[in-house]
């Protein structure tokens, strides 16, 4: 066979390759919503720049007629390219090649470009769409599920690592989203779940559907699974890539930083009138992070879970920062359970890829009763303080308004590291809210009084002028300055432009044990 025949072999067996499960099968994905493996990374990637690595790798396994299977690219497209410019690598599994299944060799090209991404310090994608274990393949496949997960855990807060889940995600499979930064689900097409519904249907009797069982609106809203719900696949590559253009190469890099439209010395005066006189009156957070922010842009992680607390990213002067806020609008922004972890695992993302902290703080304290101390809040709870305290990024608070209690530390305080903590006028900050204060404290007198209810309200109009202002934690030096709610973003930014070159160093430990 002379070269132009092998160069003509080549092009032929390319373009096989390219088929993927064929064309009846590619029909039946395009007719269940969902792209193929390699359209998917066209559209995630910048145009011409995907390369493609071990194309024709295929399994070795023989059992069960798996010969007979055989297929170059045994159920996933590996490789490296560009967003935006900036190098990523990518594994894409392959729904209509043996339904995507993971056996031996498909998870060798997997771990191959995650060794690949830790040497060259660049994110690592993984989109899933797959049946799940190839159990013609027993323990070799389950050999594979293992090799992902180290190799997840070894690069964790080394390089970014995001999940796309595209189509079924079970058993198994699930514990490497889980143990990655980010996780994307699209509505309809996508799910994960440990057991699937036949067998909690014969182990339990509970009828439960996929999307019930672990549909994208159970993973973002009730177990906090996942971080974005995507209504289709476009918009969730849309977002893939935004969310990139946030965050950093690797752990030894800082977020790229981009030209600045929106004026940092801006004043904002309607920022004076969101928060309401009345201090138990509800408002919205989100109003006073997208007002500070560059060109008001804020891209929210979590949205769906524990909407009590508010965290995703901005800019401020054309610089990342990773935002952390009490959401007065959702149970009046206190704390417990779901809110605590979804807080503490953003703040270690942050810590992990040099993106300063910016919190807005406005919680009257942990949520009370049987249902919070029965899941743990003390364990949970304590997660934020060990988040907050671990991180040695620039750290700067925003009082806005109550700062009550445990809360109040657990919120980015000064006695965690916070480097600048600003106040507003109508910050509140004590060990409780003035109603329960005065009860405790005046309880002699209220008891004594001729008219108990009236000498109760005087008593809590007495504590709140007392302590209801941020002007004795002023006078300790526990917030450094209390500032026009106008000049919020241009004080941000100072102060983290004063904060750039902060080198904070911390006890010499293999790792710390946080409460998990």
């Amino acid at each position: 066979m002379g070269t132009m025949e092998k160069i003509s072999e080549l092009k032929i067996r390319r373009q096989a390759l390219e088929q993927g499960g064929g064309a009846e099968r590619i029909a039946k994905q395009h007719e269940s919503g969902k792209l193929t493996a390699r359209e998917r990374l066209e559209k995630l990637l910048d145009e011409n720049s995907f390369v493609e690595v071990d194309a024709f790798v295929e399994t070795r396994a023989i059992d069960f007629d798996m010969q007979k299977k055989k297929i170059p690219g045994d159920g996933v497209v590996t490789g490296y390219g560009t967003i935006d410019g900036r190098p990523v690598f990518v594994a894409s599994q392959d729904f209509t090649v043996i339904g995507g299944s993971l056996g031996e060799a498909h998870a060798r090209k997997i771990t191959k470009v995650m060794d690949m991404a830790m040497k060259v310090g660049a994110p690592f994608i993984s989109i899933n769409d797959s049946g799940g274990a190839r159990i013609e393949e027993g323990i070799d496949a389950l050999s594979g599920y293992g090799e992902i997960f180290f190799r997840n855990t070894l690069a964790s807060g080394v390089i970014p690592q995001i999940s796309v889940i595209m189509g079924p995600c079970a058993g198994g499979a699930v514990y490497s989203p889980a143990i990655t930064d980010f996780v994307f689900m699209v509505d309809k097409t996508s799910y994960m779940f440990i057991t699937g519904p036949q067998v909690i249907k014969s182990v339990t009797g509970e009828d439960v559907t996929f999307e019930s069982l672990g549909g994208s609106e159970v993973h973002n809203s009730k177990s906090g699974v996942a971080h974005f719900r995507c209504a289709n696949e476009e918009e969730c590559i849309k977002e893939i890539r935004r969310l990139i253009s946030y965050i950093p190469d690797n752990n030894l890099t800082d977020p790229e930083v981009l030209v600045v439209t929106d004026d940092p010395n801006r004043l904002e005066e309607s920022l004076s009138g969101i928060v309401p006189d009345s201090s138990n009156k509800p408002y919205d957070m989100k109003e006073i992070i997208t007002k500070v922010m560059d060109n008001g842009e804020f891209m929210e992680v979590h949205r769906h879970f524990a909407q009590n607390i508010i965290v995703g990213f901005g800019r401020l002067n054309g610089k990342t920062v990773g935002i952390v806020a009490n959401q007065p609008n959702v149970l009046a922004g206190v704390l417990d359970v779901d809110s605590s972890d979804k807080a503490a695992r953003f703040v270690r993302f942050c810590d992990s890829f040099n993106i300063p902290l910016v919190s807005f703080t406005d919680t009257a304290g942990y949520l009370p009763g049987t249902g919070q101390e029965y899941s743990g809040i003390i364990r949970h709870g304590a997660k934020l303080l060990y988040a907050f305290s671990e991180a040695t990024v620039p750290k700067i608070n925003v009082i806005v308004r109550k700062a009550y209690g445990g809360a109040y530390i657990a919120m980015n305080s000064k006695h965690l590291g916070a480097d600048i903590v600003f106040a507003w006028p109508s910050a509140e900050i004590a060990v409780m809210g003035p109603e329960g204060a005065a009860n405790i404290i005046f309880r002699k007198e209220i008891a004594a009084a001729e008219d108990p209810v009236e000498c109760r309200e005087q008593k809590i109009e007495e504590y709140r002028n007392k302590f209801s202002n941020p002007y004795i934690a002023a006078a300790r030096g526990y917030v450094d300055d209390v500032i026009d709610p106008a000049t919020t973003r241009p004080r941000l930014i100072s102060a983290l432009e004063m904060l750039a070159g902060k080198r904070e160093n911390r006890p010499a430990k293999k790792h710390g044990n946080i409460p998990l």
